[in-house]
């Protein structure tokens, strides 16, 4: 989840919410590449989920990392939750059940995702080897129930708490037991930002299905492969899922913001306070009539803060987030950046990607959506499979990354980001299908095998 904003110039209109995400335009050449991704925090001895506070404690942790990397801790009612690079503008934070997040720095390359994760996991490993603390890249907490994971003391997210169980049976999962891998990507106006929302919103369940790594539930199969997928479909209607705005005539900056001002904020930052405005309109605050801070007027932070609670497929922020992959190993968190890279940041690749998904109907995307936590790669869409549509999918990303040319010091170009992805496809079996085998095989399911084999 992301940072929370502090621009405090005052916003009253609708027009002025508009040029706040039109502002994130860019010429290609400042087209860049965000990389963030979450993992679960274990004790080696037990496997047992890390609290905050304590000797082996992500306190102690973020403490040890201050140190090592000297960013600045980022502090929420005296107790640091995160840590900012004030040079590079990476950072690290915590979401709510302790997963540990790197927001990695916009990047221009592939190759430069890739030596941003080798450097934040080796100096991971460096301070937490000695407190006896691992990390799992997987998208659902294998074996912790709700109960066992702790809970960071983050206010907004005690909010976020309070009101999640009034709206969707999962959203507290979400919350406390999840992990992605986003990819964070630019756009050079409204035609490129409306072009680049439509083919990601529709492709990106076959996103979710290429990644797919999350089929346990307290130690045991539950019966789906991306079950933080499904997770999402029960958490809020009101702000996740495929958006049917975004394919209609006429989608621009000022629909998107329409949407966002009928979706229910959260909360209200003022100083260092959260205030609980779960509920309540946007609109009001920009009036001055919220019911709960009266005569408080909106700004420009709070407007960002808001953006940052909603949880569509893709996200139109400053830039577009795409949200639809589950955590895993560290060979793809460079695939999901590579995959969406290869395909939106050529215009001719752009193009072939809006030939590929223009037949689709709305009602096709959206049950292509419903089918893929159980079903990955097997999931029909408009008389196809999802693994027929992921092969031209990535094929398609292989040309954008080959023409983009960007060349490592060893003399090969970005496409060798995708080999993760290529190979799920060429033996047929997702990330979460080839782990339950081995439950049922190698590890005589002890779930505790996954902990031992695929920590980082």
């Amino acid at each position: 989840m992301a940072r929370d904003v502090t621009d405090p110039m005052p916003i009253s209109t609708r027009d002025e919410l508009v040029a706040a995400l039109e502002s994130g335009s860019k010429p290609r050449s400042e087209w860049r590449i965000g990389t963030e991704h979450e993992k679960f925090g274990f004790h080696t001895d037990d496997l047992s989920p890390v609290p905050y506070e304590g000797p082996r404690g992500i306190r102690h942790l973020l403490d040890t990392m201050e140190g090592l990397l000297g960013w600045q801790p980022i502090m929420d009612a005296g107790l640091p939750i995160g840590l900012v690079d004030p040079i590079g503008l990476a950072a690290i934070s915590l979401e709510p059940g302790g997963q540990f997040e790197l927001s990695g720095a916009p990047l221009e390359t592939i190759h430069q995702t890739a030596r941003e994760l080798n450097a934040h996991l080796a100096q991971l490993r460096e301070a937490a080897d000695p407190l006896g603390i691992g990390f799992l890249g997987h998208g659902f907490a294998p074996s912790w129930s709700r109960a066992e994971v702790p809970v960071m003391p983050k206010s907004r997210y005690e909010i976020m708490s309070r009101y999640m169980p009034k709206v969707g049976s999962l959203g507290l999962d979400m919350m406390f037991r999840t992990c992605t891998v986003q990819a964070n990507l630019d756009f050079s106006g409204e035609a490129d930002m409306r072009r680049k929302m439509r083919v990601s919103m529709a492709l990106q369940p076959i996103a979710t299905a290429l990644f797919a790594n999350s089929p346990f539930t307290e130690g045991k199969p539950n019966g789906f492969l991306s079950f933080r997928s499904e997770i999402w479909r029960d958490t809020d209607p009101s702000r996740t899922g495929i958006l049917p705005f975004v394919f209609e005539d006429g989608f621009g900056f000022e629909r998107y913001v329409d949407w966002a001002l009928d979706v229910p904020m959260y909360f209200v930052k003022r100083g260092a306070t959260y205030h609980d405005v779960a509920g309540a309109s946007f609109r009001d605050l920009m009036a001055g009539r919220l019911a709960q801070l009266p005569g408080e007027h909106a700004t420009l932070a709070d407007w960002h803060n808001h953006l940052s609670t909603l949880f569509p497929e893709v996200r139109l922020k400053r830039y577009l987030e795409m949200r639809g992959a589950d955590g895993g190993p560290w060979s793809w968190l460079c695939a999901l950046p590579a995959l969406w890279v290869g395909l939106l940041y050529d215009d001719d690749v752009l193009t072939a990607a809006e030939d590929l998904v223009k037949e689709w109907s709305l009602a096709d995307i959206v049950a292509l959506r419903a089918a893929v936590p159980r079903a990955a790669l097997r999931a029909p869409i408009a008389g196809r499979t999802a693994i027929d549509v992921a092969r031209d999918v990535v094929k398609l990303s292989r040309e954008g990354l080959r023409r983009r040319a960007h060349l490592s010091p060893m003399g090969t170009d970005e496409t060798i980001y995708l080999a993760a992805i290529e190979e799920t496809l060429e033996r047929g079996e997702t990330p979460a299908e080839r782990l339950l085998r081995q439950y049922r095989t190698d590890w005589g399911g002890d779930i505790g095998e996954l902990f031992r084999r695929y920590a980082y």
